[in-house]
């Protein structure tokens, strides 16, 4: 069953990491639909990216036998960047930047929240494999 966990970190994260490169807002322009990637929000979109790295890059050590200490397992890791990334995603979701006042939310930020969320549920998952 850690196997399974492990492949659903590897895919929400990235999943998380291709989704900040989706229209996060759209809006009409003028005579045309414009569409804001989650890159181009800020420094919050930058970090979501990275965070769907980091958990592909948990699972892929984790493959290649580097484990994390016993005083910080995998498991609390993910959560913790899960955690992060849904919160800095709701921000993103309750706040849309002043630059983009004429967008609404678009289909990729949705997709970056439950990646962020599944990345939760992946994490403990595989806590409670390990009890």
């Amino acid at each position: 069953m850690a196997a399974l966990s492990g492949r659903l970190t590897f895919l929400f994260g990235l999943l998380l990491s291709v989704s900040t490169l989706t229209g996060w807002y759209t809006g009409e322009g003028e005579g045309t639909t414009v569409s804001v990637i989650g890159w181009h929000t800020g420094t919050i979109g930058k970090v979501v990216l990275f965070l769907g790295l980091a958990a592909v890059l948990l699972v892929a050590l984790r493959e290649f036998g580097v484990e994390t200490p016993a005083a910080v397992p995998a498991s609390l890791v993910a959560i913790a960047i899960g955690s992060v990334a849904t919160v800095l995603v709701l921000v993103r979701l309750i706040s849309i930047p002043e630059d983009f006042f004429f967008a609404s939310r678009g289909f990729g930020i949705w997709i970056s929240l439950v990646c962020a969320v599944g990345i939760i549920v992946a994490g403990l998952l595989e806590a409670s494999e390990d009890l």
